[in-house]
């Protein structure tokens, strides 16, 4: 969606500047002015500097860890609460962290707000290190004139999602390993150890077993194609690699982790858990189901599940509650959909996704859990297989030669 540079007069007559999200320029007019602002100036940002930019590499620069961003919105929230003024916070918060790019950012964000910006234009200034979620969020907190509430839930959020990232990360380190020693084990005796013994077996005379016959043949296919194969593995890495930026790329690897037999279940699981959590702090902080749709759609993790949003979205906009376009849509479980109803026509559906956010977070720490003792053993049981059968290929022509010279 383009971003627009804009200039306005607000109701106390202070010249304010920012940056807004809309579809075109009279959109952008009309969010403005539905916020009490006369805009006088309103300019599409070029996309020119953004194209001759690195993103992968402007987001490993720009990057903010987590428990650094749980730590400022704590103090930004604490601060907020004593009653400190919004210019002496900023300038607090700055000198506070020990993060630099932080600091930085919140440094720009001080002399954004002393020019004329709202507090979330400047924080939307800055997407690399404020998801839309926060930013969001921030926004409605402003209106409301509940920001310290809003900034709470941002940080159980914040806090629930890296726990979640955690688990799953901490669940994948041991089968990662296996299949790296898988890895190296097969490289090692197929490179180092299978060449000594090539020459002496095939001067030997001695008839070879099958698993000797397929293990030279595999030893011989690498060193006549090894190159070729390299430099053919390469490639189709960096053609994935590009391949996987594009959104297309992005629903087709989504839609293939959907759809696997064993991490399938995790990835639904974890969507499921980060809908009804996020869907739910955005009810309760009075953003309208249209937005919320929107900034789902831009923090639910998986391409694939976001595609469904603009589907949602648009049986929203034809009047219709929210559980019968859920129900339409794919990917989300009964569940999801039985407790959204109820919660929509019981009127506590922030309640209702509160409580199916914590079923699916006990869900998806069993499911992960399935999904290590599952890919555990298979990954083991590969391992052994291979070296096995090197073991075999290697000492039955050896165990042949010593009956030969006794």
């Amino acid at each position: 969606m383009p971003t627009f540079a804009y200039q306005a007069i607000n109701e106390k007559g202070e010249t304010l500047k920012g940056l807004i999200e809309a579809e075109s320029a009279e959109v952008a007019t009309d969010l403005l002015t539905g916020r009490g602002m006369l805009p006088s100036r309103i300019q599409e940002r070029s996309r020119s500097r953004e194209s001759r930019s690195f993103p992968v590499l402007e987001r490993w620069f720009n990057h903010i860890p987590t428990a650094d961003l749980i730590l400022f919105t704590k103090q930004f929230s604490t601060l907020f609460r004593a009653g400190v003024p919004m210019m002496s916070m900023l300038d607090i918060l700055a000198a506070q962290t020990e993060n630099p790019r932080l600091e930085k950012v919140i440094t720009t964000m001080h002399q954004a707000i002393k020019e004329g910006a709202q507090l979330y234009d400047a924080f939307r200034q800055h997407p690399g290190v404020f998801p839309p979620l926060y930013c969001a969020m921030i926004h409605a907190g402003e209106v409301s004139g509940s920001l310290p509430k809003v900034m709470e839930r941002l940080k159980y959020i914040l806090a629930h999602e890296q726990k979640v990232r955690s688990d799953i990360r901490s669940a994948m380190f041991y089968p990662a390993f296996v299949l790296g020693l898988l890895v190296v084990a097969f490289i090692i005796l197929l490179a180092f150890v299978l060449p000594k013994f090539v020459t002496i077996l095939s001067r030997s005379g001695v008839a070879l077993p099958l698993p000797t016959q397929i293990a030279m043949g595999l030893y011989q296919f690498m060193t006549v194609y090894g190159g070729f194969i390299m430099v053919g593995t390469l490639i189709a890495v960096l053609a994935t690699g590009f391949y996987l930026r594009t959104d297309q790329g992005r629903f087709t690897r989504d839609y293939m982790l959907i759809k696997a037999p064993i991490i399938g279940p995790v990835v639904v699981k974890s969507a499921m858990s980060r809908f009804s959590s996020i869907f739910s702090i955005l009810q309760s902080s009075g953003i309208a189901i249209l937005e919320a749709m929107t900034i789902l759609s831009a923090t639910i993790g998986n391409a694939a599940i976001s595609r469904e949003f603009d589907r949602i979205r648009e049986l929203l906009e034809e009047g219709r509650g929210i559980a019968a376009p859920l129900k339409k849509a794919r990917y989300f479980t009964p569940m999801v959909v039985n407790m959204v109803a109820v919660g929509e026509e019981s009127g506590n559906l922030d309640e209702m996704l509160e409580e199916v956010a914590a079923h699916y977070d006990e869900e998806l720490e069993y499911a992960i859990k399935k999904m290590t003792s599952a890919i555990g053993p298979i990954l083991i049981i590969s391992l052994a297989v291979m070296v096995g059968f090197f073991a075999v290929a290697i000492f039955m022509p050896i165990a042949d030669l010593t009956k030969m010279y006794h």
